[in-house]
C-alpha cells in the first residue's frame, strides 16, 4: 500500500523554481528519506504533502486523501514536525501535549506518549527551559497526538550534539517500529544512511537519484576503497588500469584505489602476482557522501 504519493511536484517563487518536477511514492511502514543541501527543495516538497503549501503543477497524495482539497482528512492521518517550530516560553510540557490533544477525537494517551518519548521528568517544565533535545522529542510528541498513520519528520536533528542526534534516531526507529510510516527530510548523510529504507536525493529542486541506501552507494563510481602501505611500489599506472579503478592518489606512503568489487579482486590478484606484501591493507565501502558527490557533482555543505 501507499502511505504517500507524489507525482511532477512543481513549485515556483517569483522567477525561482524551486520545485521542479519531483515524483516519488512512500510505502507504508517506510522510514522514506529526502535528502539534499539547503535549497534543493526538501522543505517546500514536504510542505506540498502536508498541505502548507499549494504546488502549482502535480499531484499529492497521502493515504489518498488531497492536502489542498481534503484537509479535515488528511489532519487525521498525518502529523509533521515542521523545520521550525516553536511554542510559547511558558508552556509546559503537559499543557502543550493537552492542547494539541484537543485538536484531535481520538488522540493517543497523553502519559503513555510521554513516557515513551522520555518526557516524563520533563512535564512540569516551561517550554524555555528544555534543552534542544528535550524540545525535538516534544516535537515529536506533537506530530504523534493524532494517532497518525504517517509522520513528517523535517530536519529533525539538526542543531543537537551527537548524543542527543543519536537518542532522535532510536525514537525514528521507534515510531516506525509502531506502524507508523515516516517521511524524513535531512541533509545529514549519516542518519540518511542509518535511518532510511529508501532514499530520494533532490538537487536543484529535481529527483536526481531514488534507491535504497545500499543502492545509491553502489551507483558511485567508487563503491569501494583499497588503502595500502606496500613494501614494494606498485607502478601507479598498473594500480589504475585495474578493472573498475576510478582513481588512484598516494600520500605519506600510503596509496588509495577507489573502485569496484571488481577492483579488489584484481587488486588481491596483482599482489599475488607480483608477489608483494601489502602493509596496512583496508578496504572499506563508499559512502553516502560519495555517491552523493557523484550523482550531482557537489558536496553537501
Amino acid at each position: 500500500m501507499t502511505a504517500i504519493e507524489v507525482r511532477g511536484l512543481h513549485k515556483t517563487y517569483g522567477d525561482r523554481k524551486v520545485v521542479d518536477g519531483v515524483s516519488f511514492d512512500v510505502g507504508e511502514g517506510e522510514i522514506f528519506g529526502i535528502l539534499g543541501p539547503n535549497g534543493a527543495g526538501k522543505t517546500t516538497t514536504v510542505e506540498c504533502v502536508g498541505g502548507l503549501r499549494t504546488p502549482d503543477e502535480g499531484r499529492v497524495r497521502v493515504c489518498g486523501y488531497d492536502p489542498g482539497t481534503q484537509r479535515a482528512e488528511v489532519t487525521r492521518v498525518l502529523g509533521v514536525q515542521l523545520q521550525e517550530s516553536e511554542l510559547q516560553p511558558k508552556l509546559t510540557v503537559r499543557e502543550a501535549l493537552d492542547l494539541y490533544a484537543s485538536f484531535y477525537e481520538r488522540p493517543a494517551a497523553r502519559h503513555e506518549l510521554a513516557e515513551r518519548l522520555g518526557l516524563l521528568p520533563q512535564l512540569r517544565t516551561r517550554f524555555g527551559k528544555l534543552s534542544g533535545g528535550q524540545k525535538q522529542r516534544l516535537f515529536i510528541a506533537l506530530a504523534l497526538i493524532g494517532n497518525p498513520k504517517v509522520v513528517v519528520l523535517d530536519e529533525l536533528t539538526t542543531g543537537l550534539d551527537p548524543r542527543a542526534r543519536r537518542e532522535a534516531w532510536e525514537l525514528v526507529e521507534s515510531i516506525r517500529d509502531s506502524g507508523v510510516t515516516v517521511l524524513l527530510v535531512t541533509h545529514f548523510m549519516e542518519e540518511a544512511q542509518r535511518l532510511c529504507d529508501r532514499i530520494a536525493v533532490l538537487d536543484r529542486g529535481r529527483v536526481a537519484a531514488l534507491d535504497t541506501p545500499e543502492g545509491l552507494i553502489g551507483r558511485s563510481a567508487a563503491a569501494k576503497e583499497i588503502s595500502f602501505a606496500a613494501g614494494t611500489p606498485l607502478d601507479p599506472a598498473e594500480l589504475r588500469a585495474l578493472p573498475g579503478a576510478a582513481a588512484v592518489t598516494t600520500k605519506d606512503h600510503r596509496t588509495v584505489v577507489s573502485g569496484t568489487e571488481e577492483t579488489v579482486a584484481a587488486f588481491v590478484s596483482l599482489l599475488a602476482r607480483r608477489g608483494v606484501t601489502a602493509g596496512q591493507l583496508r578496504v572499506t565501502d563508499a559512502t553516502l557522501d560519495d555517491a552523493y558527490l557523484d550523482l550531482t557533482g557537489a558536496e553537501i555543505r
